[in-house]
């Protein structure tokens, strides 16, 4: 059999006052004598008193939970963000608790939905599908909520956001591969994050532009297929044949899962990488340093993103006055991209 949990009327038995003494003492009351407290509360200790934290909720209309929201915890460079989410958080005393969304707007609003009835104080958002007109569905939203990353063109003016500037990002991978020679270069995309592909897609076709270079509709390749359970590394096998077969030398992957297929699909193909294709991806997870060879990409800062996230969240708790957040990427050059052959350009 379990054994019994000590209440706060055991503590009061035990000690010899009243059951509102022991509760004001726990809570560090000012009406009961710094002595009392501490001898109650050594009590409460020796008892193995374990406080009710829904009872606790109910009278500071505060549980001390954060809901967090992410499409898949397969995807790494969610795991990273969670983290910087989870440092800020722990040092708050609060918990965190996730639930995914696969990409899938009414999968979004129903954890959402369900956050609220846990009464979390607050949300974090990632990659969010939900527009101005799916906030009917949403009801009354009761706590702060922050956007990561949001992938609607209209995002809700009721939630704020941190963001990465995508299209600096796409002009820091074309310039980098222009700045090796490269003149043929093209864009491996995604269709399902629209807001993130766009911007990524215009930064790619600025820096063509300011390079003089020629922009080509069909060095441009991005997958027209819906599909939350397709995993970006099986766009980046599929997609790359097809921009190969175009005669680009270097290509810039929309993320580093869609490059690692990219690569993959290179080591089927018996095409070299970086001596006869340089590839960049875009977001800097750990997995691309463990690729042969490793991976150029555009960084992301993804542990701040999520420390960003969750002070703001913290900030909007305080009922202090916040502002929306766009980070800046960099560039990290690794063994993925080489000045171009010219034999095969």
């Amino acid at each position: 059999m379990s054994k019994r949990k000590i209440s706060i009327e055991d503590i009061a038995r035990k000690a010899g006052v009243s059951h509102t003494t022991v509760s004001r003492a726990l809570r560090d009351s000012t009406l009961i004598s710094p002595k009392v407290r501490e001898e109650i509360k050594q009590l409460a200790r020796e008892m193995g008193y374990v406080p009710n934290s829904i009872a606790q909720s109910l009278q500071t209309q505060r549980t001390n939970t954060i809901g967090v929201v992410v499409t898949s915890i397969a995807d790494p460079f969610f795991s990273e963000v969670v983290e910087g989410i989870e440092q800020i958080a722990r040092t708050s005393g609060l918990s965190v608790l996730l639930s995914t969304s696969h990409r899938d707007v009414d999968l979004e609003i129903a954890a959402i939905d369900n956050f609220h009835r846990r009464r979390v104080d607050g949300i974090l958002v990632a990659d969010s599908r939900i527009s101005k007109q799916d906030t009917k569905q949403l009801g009354q939203i009761a706590v702060p909520t922050v956007f990561i990353h949001s992938q609607t063109q209209d995002p809700p003016e009721i939630f704020h956001s941190v963001s990465v500037d995508d299209c600096l990002g796409a002009r820091l991978a074309v310039e980098h591969l222009v700045s090796l020679g490269h003149t043929s270069i093209g864009y491996l995309g995604v269709s399902d994050r629209s807001r993130s592909n766009q911007q990524r897609l215009e930064g790619y076709q600025k820096a063509l532009s300011e390079a003089g270079l020629p922009q080509k509709a069909y060095w441009v390749a991005i997958s027209d297929e819906y599909n939350v359970r397709t995993s970006d590394v099986f766009t980046g096998q599929q997609m790359l044949p097809k921009l190969v077969a175009t005669g680009v030398t270097g290509i810039f992957c929309y993320n580093d899962m869609v490059a690692v297929g990219a690569v993959l699909a290179c080591q089927e193909l018996g095409i070299s990488v970086p001596q006869d294709l340089s590839i960049v991806g875009f977001d800097g997870v750990a997995l691309g340093g463990y690729l042969t060879p490793p991976l150029t990409t555009v960084r992301q800062p993804m542990l701040e993103i999520g420390r960003s996230a969750m002070q703001m969240l913290l900030d909007l708790l305080q009922e202090k006055t916040v502002k929306n957040c766009v980070l800046s990427p960099y560039l990290l050059k690794r063994g993925s991209s080489a000045v171009v052959n010219n034999r095969r350009k």
